[in-house]
Formats: structure tokens, sequence, C-alpha cells
């Protein structure tokens, strides 16, 4: 037998044994304590998502399941360490949309978006909305863009996709608009009910309970739909605005090359832990529809709204900084 013909031998009987050990341990998923990486501070509306799914899924496995806020740079601290973290499911990753957006804005990132991670699921996703004060001049969407088409509006923002999604309603309504960037959601709503600031983009989450105590408004949705929390809010298609759609999806990944059988496993449990009533009521007192994509359609829809923000940027002369 020839020194070529037995190493090839044994690399075959390797790749065998691993495979095997792999099926083994996917088999036994999870063997330890699952560490849930949320890149975002404790409190927030991702920490709220994740804290509820880490719970169910806890009960679910008879394994803890563990929020770990690592916050910083937009979610890019958190999720480079999941990147370099082994696949084996026992470490995962819970974004939202700046995700696919980072690497629209940002130069430099640790890591290739598209390929440092495994997509597991949508788990869930909400409409970005505009919000105004109560009192304010702005009692519709209809109100904004008329003023808008005859003065400069500030609109406040606090991540990538607050950011351009404040540009695509200028550009999509030739309005006069200017971005006025803040540290997060809460400075934006605080100077809005103080008048300070006319406008701001943010998350349904983050406006939910100033409209609730009658300081704000949500006068423009970014889907399809109205909500049933905000009835009275206008889409931006029903103003005229047609291109203006922005989700905040809550998306779950692990790192890249996690064995497909672990990642059918999350994504299913995951479709199980959706179908309990009370989160379905909890995801739907907080304005976010449960999704749960299959991997491969979540994938897509990935490389779709990166390609999507970065034509906007584009159009907006945006450069990554």
């Amino acid at each position: 037998m020839t020194s070529t013909r037995r190493a090839t031998i044994a690399a075959l009987a390797a790749l065998v044994a691993t495979a095997g050990w792999a099926q083994g341990n996917d088999a036994k998923f999870p063997h330890k304590p699952v560490t849930l990486v949320v890149p975002y501070a404790a409190g927030g509306g991702t920490d709220i998502v994740g804290r509820l799914m880490a719970q169910k899924l806890t009960e679910l496995w008879g394994q803890s399941v563990v929020v770990e806020n690592r916050t910083g740079a937009n979610g890019v601290i958190g999720s480079s360490y999941v990147a370099k973290a082994a696949p084996d499911g026992h470490t995962l990753l819970l974004v939202v949309g700046s995700h696919a957006i980072n690497p629209v804005l940002m130069k430099s990132m640790p890591y290739d978006t598209a390929h440092a991670f495994t997509p597991v699921t949508n788990i869930a996703s909400s409409p970005m909305v505009l919000v105004a004060a109560a009192n304010g001049p702005y009692k519709t969407l209809n109100d904004v863009v008329k003023a808008a088409r005859s003065e400069e509006l500030a609109v406040g923002y606090s991540e990538g996709q607050t950011r351009l999604t404040g540009e695509l309603i200028r550009q999509s309504g030739h309005l006069k608009l200017s971005g006025v960037p803040y540290k997060g959601g809460a400075p934006i709503m605080v100077d809005i009910i103080g008048g300070h600031l006319p406008l701001g983009v943010t998350s349904v989450l983050t406006a939910l309970p100033h409209v609730r105590s009658g300081a704000l408004r949500v006068v423009g949705v970014a889907a399809d739909q109205r909500m049933a929390i905000f009835p009275d809010a206008m889409t931006f298609k029903e103003a005229g605005l047609k291109e203006v759609e922005s989700l905040n999806w809550y998306g779950m990944f692990g790192p890249a090359n996690m064995p497909a059988a672990i990642v059918t496993r999350i994504n299913e449990d995951l479709r199980k832990v959706a179908a309990d009533p009370a989160v379905v009521k909890q995801m739907d007192a907080q304005g976010a529809q449960l999704v749960l994509t299959p991997p491969a359609e979540f994938r897509k829809f990935l490389a779709g709204e990166t390609e999507k923000w970065s034509l906007v940027a584009q159009r907006g002369g945006i450069q990554p900084e």
C-alpha cells in the first residue's frame, strides 16, 4: 500500500469518526448551560425578548439558558464574542436590525457579518415608528409631510436603523428632514416631550410607555398595515411614501459552522416556545409579531436587508465611519 493511499484511508477514517462524534453530540444538545448573548443594555427591548426566550427554553431543555449582556459599539462587541465561540450551539446571539446595517455604516469591523454567524431564526419583528409630542402641532403623518415640504424639520435617531429609516422617509417623500444623532432612544423621547425636538424615529418598545402616558403620539408606522396598539397612526404608504418599510427584527444566531442538526433543533424548539399563549400575549403587548422563519429564509432576508439599506445610504451620501 502506498503512503498516499494510507494517508487517504487515514483521512477518511478521521472524517467518519468526526462525523460520528458530531452526530452523537448533536443528539445530546444541549448537554450543558447555554449562554444567550444580548449585545445591548439590560432592560431594553432585545433584553426583554431574550429573557423571555431564555426562560422558556430553560423550561423546555432542562438546561439553564443564561442571558449575558455584552454591550458596546451598537452590538459589535457582544457579536464579536459570539463569532469567536465554539459552534456547538451553547453560545447564541440575539440581535436587532442594526446587525445587518452595521456593515453599511461602519468602516471597520472585527468580523464579516455575512459569514461569521449561523442564522437560526428571525424570532419576531415590529415596525419602526415616527413619533411627535402629543400636545404638539403634528397630529397625523399628513401634518408632518405637509410641514416638511415647506420647512426644515429635525428628526432624532439613535442608531443605524433609526438613522437610515429617517433618511428613507426623507428620500421617499422628498422632504426637508435633517437627522439629529442621539446616544439612545430614551433621550430622544425626553427632548420631544420637552419641546426641544419635533420628531424622532424609534422602536415600538421605546415609544410605547410614553404613548400610554399621553406624552407622545405615534404619527407614522413603517409597515404595510396599521398597528392594533396604535390604531390612529397612519402607515407611510397611506401618506404616499410607498418605499418606507422598516422592520425592527429580533434575530437569533450562533457562530459560523454550527452543525445543521443543532440549528434545526434550536429553530424547532423556538417554534414550540412561540406557540405558548403567554409568549404570544407578551409579544403582542410589545407590538411585536412572532415570525420564526426557517434558517435558509432568514439568511436570504438578511442579505436583502443589507442590500436595501446600502442603497439608502448611497442615495443619501452617507459614508461608513
